[in-house]
């Protein structure tokens, strides 16, 4: 029998998920609404997919090094990433950060059952469309910015398009401030940003531009 694990901070999102995988079959399902309470269960209970949205409150793009710490941990768990995020820079990053499959959040119930199943098999899934967006960012026929960060410098771009100050950032990435005062800088160097109103800026058009 298939276990699954759902990691999601939105609880509408888990009992959904819960839902439609259990009509379809899959008897063992757990769930988790952080990352840190999702990795101890990934770990407790090895389950054979994990489906992680990549955008989960007060982590940024928490999700990317999830995938990698758990790819590090178990290279064949299969994981399926159920997100917002339809910009293909960032389901390329997923994708090399060791996700099997992508699904948007705004699929039919159909369309998740049938990544789900994809990927518990071990075939990579991606709908069409997203699909050769995808090929297109990996060719280099199209780039984004984004596509330069690494995830630490992604989560701190998303928690200063919220709005939070260094201080704040620092508290929900578990680091000094001295480490986010030095990927700042590192951001405006790569995202051509004078000044920190500058750099927000661009980080609420660039992740805006992401999510539309």
């Amino acid at each position: 029998m298939t276990s699954l694990l759902i990691i999601d901070d939105h609880p509408i999102v888990l009992q959904g998920c819960r839902r439609i995988l259990q009509d379809a079959g899959v008897h063992t399902v757990l769930d988790a609404g952080d990352v840190v309470s999702g990795y101890r269960l990934y770990r407790r209970h090895n389950p054979d997919v994990v489906i992680i949205d990549l955008a989960m409150q007060g982590s940024g793009l928490g999700g990317l090094p999830l995938i990698r710490r758990i790819r590090s941990h178990d290279p064949r768990t299969r994981i399926l990433v159920f997100s917002m995020h339809s910009d293909p820079i960032i389901v390329a990053r997923a994708l090399e950060a060791g996700a099997t499959g992508y699904v948007l959040k705004d699929t039919s119930s159909e369309e998740l059952v049938k990544a789900f199943e994809k990927v518990r098999a071990g075939t990579p899934y991606l709908s069409g469309d997203m699909a050769m967006q995808v090929a297109l960012v990996q060719t280099g026929v199209r780039r984004n910015p984004l596509a330069d960060l690494t995830p630490r410098e992604l989560e701190t771009l998303s928690l200063l398009a919220q709005g939070k100050p260094y201080g704040r950032i620092a508290e929900e990435l578990n680091v000094s401030y001295k480490t986010v005062v030095n990927t700042c800088s590192q951001l405006k160097q790569k995202l051509g940003a004078r000044n920190l109103p500058e750099l927000i800026r661009v980080a609420v058009q660039l992740l805006a531009a992401a999510s539309a």
